[in-house]
């Protein structure tokens, strides 16, 4: 029994909810039995004392054995146990029964997963089915017409079914077959009606007086037409590539031969020609002419655009570089003339925004990049660059205007570089070509003029004269011109030439100087020139340019060495005598004037006496001399200055020991009184 209670223990331990069923089953019976069981009688046996012993007690039960109440309660007992013992298998049923339930939750988990799995790959196959389905089903009518926006929509949807289609046949699909019909139908009624939306925007080019622009921004909208047929159809594309391009090459050749032939009808007339050179004087060509009997043009003295820039640097400002083209037909109604610089500007212009144009259109409408984008662009405008080439070679051939020609390469400087910055490589070729055809034509026309100042007699240019010479003008002028211009993009070469041609401007200003039978003449000749060339070219050279920089070292030279010569007419005695008192002081041997008392008197007597009449004779002989009165005014003060200094060393020397005895001293004047009174003398210009 015991071991019945202990298996049954084991069984309602095995989950909380068996024990308490099991509790709650022992509780309900034995509460109905005993409360039935009357309490057991022990008699008299006392169980609290000390005295208790076993045997006694072993004997008292035995003596009540037979008693009927103890019987009753070992039949109760009885009946618990065969409860406990019912109680025990319904526990064992229910513990098989909960096994059995795990094993069928397994398997409803694995039917659970192999489900999942079977339905995901369903929809797999489903959808490669659906999108199968989807690119094979080709309506016959999807093409409307190419005029309408579904069109384009449709365009793309055929093309997406063909590359479809494409793919499927080299996985041998059979339902390729189903549908490659219909396909190829389609795809040629397609071709079919690009090739003819595209020939006629393309033939809408050729109208006169058309902007070609506009159908050219309407294919750009249809870009796709042309990638739909490189894709599908290579020959249509080709033919409609090839239609292009002979197309906008006759119509841009068309276009930019008739508008270079009216801009020459409104260039200037008089042009310089070979005789127009820097060191040619001014009557050669004028007598030549009217001993032929005709009338010469403006002598080249009048005419100063061939030497000067004058206003015509404003053609590379880039409110002008970059302004409107000339309209030829409009200049030639207002009688307006030009330059060739400012024509060369306006064709280059028009041909640097169509050419910029039309690359961004080619690379983006037959996608083409690279030199495939280049060679493209050179079949459309090469005809028309070398007609470019080809004229501008012409003009050069006859042409001696070396500032236009200066201009010019600095216009094709600038253009470069606006079409770099845009990232146009169409134009590099043609910018260097240019380039290579401007720079030795200007090199050899400044050789040719450094040769003719080179060449150029003094003595068949005419009647002396000590103001500034027109040939020296003419340098400073061009000279100014081109060190101006040359700033912004230097030029080594450039730089040689220009320092040729001032060596030999020099060099004719020193012989030119040569042929005036006085020193004096001879330096207001070298004056005049040396400040005239310096102010033209301080006016647009910056200040420590090499031109400007020696032409202000031989000013400077030449000016001390004139104020030297102007003092010595009327102070020469005394500034023999400070310089020669000067030279024996510093060797400590003065007192060999100590005899020279009588000179020393004439000279502070005479200086005394006539000051005053040589300064104002000085100051109007040079203020004469001189045709900018500001360098006579600077003249005048330095030489006043180099008086005052000449007459304190004349103070200094009669302070000395060996003079300092002699009573003409005393009839020396005050320095100071006379530079307040120099000052009077002071011009004011």
């Amino acid at each position: 029994m015991a071991e019945a209670l202990l298996t049954g223990a084991v069984h309602l331990n095995s989950g909380a909810d068996s024990a308490a069923y099991l509790q709650d089953e022992v509780m309900r019976t034995a509460t109905s039995d005993f409360d039935v069981v009357p309490a057991l009688n022990l008699g008299d046996l006392d169980i609290t004392t000390d005295e208790l012993i076993l045997d006694e007690v072993d004997i008292h039960i035995q003596a009540n054995l037979e008693d009927d109440l103890v019987k009753e309660a070992l039949k109760t007992f009885a009946a618990a146990l065969l409860c406990v013992q019912r109680m025990e298998g319904m526990l064992s049923s229910f513990q098989s029964d909960l096994s059995s339930i795990s094993s069928e939750i397994q398997t409803l988990q694995q039917q659970s997963v192999s489900m999942n799995l079977r339905l995901k790959n369903r929809q797999a196959v489903r959808g490669q089915l659906s999108q199968l389905v989807d690119e094979l089903v080709v309506p016959s009518t999807m093409i409307s017409p190419v005029t309408e926006q579904e069109f384009l929509e449709q365009l793309h949807e055929l093309n997406s079914k063909i590359n479809y289609a494409k793919e499927l046949s080299f996985r041998e699909t059979l339902a390729c077959s189903d549908i490659q019909d219909i396909v190829d139908r389609l795809k040629i009624k397609a071709v079919s009606k690009i090739r003819e939306f595209i020939l006629q925007k393309i033939y809408s080019f050729r109208k006169p007086m058309t902007n070609y622009q506009i159908p050219q921004n309407t294919l750009l909208k249809y870009r796709f037409f042309y990638q739909f047929l490189l894709a599908n159809e290579r020959t249509v594309a080709k033919e409609i590539r090839d239609e292009y391009v002979d197309t906008m090459s006759k119509i841009y050749f068309s276009y930019f031969k008739s508008y270079s032939g009216r801009l020459l009808k409104v260039q200037y007339e008089d042009v310089a020609d070979k005789d127009d050179l820097m060191g040619v004087e001014d009557t050669a060509k004028k007598d030549i002419l009217q001993t032929a009997g005709f009338f010469s043009k403006p002598s080249l003295k009048s005419r100063n655009t061939i030497f000067t820039v004058g206003q015509r640097g404003a053609v590379l400002s880039p409110a002008e570089l970059e302004g409107p083209i000339l309209i030829p037909h409009a200049a030639q109604r207002g009688d307006s003339r030009y330059p060739y610089e400012t024509l060369s500007r306006s064709q280059h212009y028009a041909l640097l925004d169509n050419s910029c144009r039309e690359f961004l259109f080619l690379s983006d409408f037959f996608m083409v990049a690279g030199n495939s984008a280049l060679d493209l662009f050179n079949s459309i405008m090469g005809k028309t660059l070398s007609m470019f080439l080809k004229n501008l070679s012409t003009y050069l051939s006859d042409c001696y205007d070396s500032i236009a020609v200066f201009l010019c390469i600095h216009i094709i400087l600038r253009f470069r570089a606006i079409t770099a910055k845009r990232n146009i490589p169409a134009l590099d070729k043609y910018w260097e070509a240019v380039l290579e055809l401007l720079w030795p034509r200007f090199e050899l026309i400044l050789e040719m003029n450094i040769q003719s100042i080179r060449n150029t007699d003094p003595q068949k240019l005419g009647v002396l004269d000590t103001r500034p010479h027109y040939i020296t003008r003419r340098y400073a002028e061009f000279s100014s011109a081109i060190v101006s211009i040359n700033q912004t993009f230097p030029n080594e070469r450039t730089h040689t030439l220009l320092g040729q041609l001032q060596v030999e401007v020099e060099n004719f200003v020193l012989k030119m100087a040569a042929e005036f039978p006085s020193r004096q003449d001879q330096l207001i000749f070298l004056i005049n020139n040396y400040d005239m060339m310096l102010g033209v070219l301080m006016e647009r050279a910056a200040d420590d340019s090499k031109e400007v920089e020696g032409f202000q070292q031989l000013l400077l030279a030449r000016t001390q060495e004139f104020i030297e010569e102007i003092l010595s007419p009327a102070f020469g005695g005394m500034i023999a005598f400070v310089k020669e008192s000067e030279a024996l002081m510093e060797k400590g041997q003065l007192d060999k004037l100590r005899n020279d008392e009588a000179r020393i008197t004439q000279l502070v007597r005479g200086f005394s006496s006539t000051w005053k009449q040589s300064v104002e004779a000085l100051s109007q002989d040079v203020m004469r001399s001189f045709t900018n009165f500001k360098n006579g005014t600077s003249i005048i003060q330095g030489a006043l200055t180099q008086l005052i200094q000449y007459y304190h060393g004349f103070h200094k020397v009669l302070s000395q020991p060996a003079f300092r005895s002699l009573a003409v001293r005393s009839e020396l004047i005050n320095l100071h009184h006379l530079m307040v009174e120099v000052k009077k003398h002071k011009p004011n210009f």
